[in-house]
Formats: C-alpha cells, structure tokens, sequence
C-alpha cells in the first residue's frame, strides 16, 4: 500500500512538472536559455 502512494505522489508531481513546462513554452520561454534570450543569442524564438 506504501507504495502505490508513493508512487501516485511521484506521478502527480510529474504531471505538474510537465505541466509547468508546457505552460512555459506556450508563452515563449525556452529551457535552453532560461527566458532571457539576450545572453543566447536570440535562437530562442
């Protein structure tokens, strides 16, 4: 029983990590270069 909490725990924090980057990038935000496309030369867009 342990288990399957911990992993519905791991799992729902997946999801929200996923989510979260999903939400990023439909904004515009890039993981390469943190969102400041200044100091990456502006590839990311």
């Amino acid at each position: 029983m342990g288990t399957a909490i911990v992993g519905l725990l791991l799992a729902g924090a997946v999801a929200l990590i996923i989510r979260s980057m999903i939400r990023d990038k439909k904004k515009g935000k890039s993981l390469q270069c943190g969102a400041d496309c200044s100091h990456c030369g502006g590839h990311c867009h």
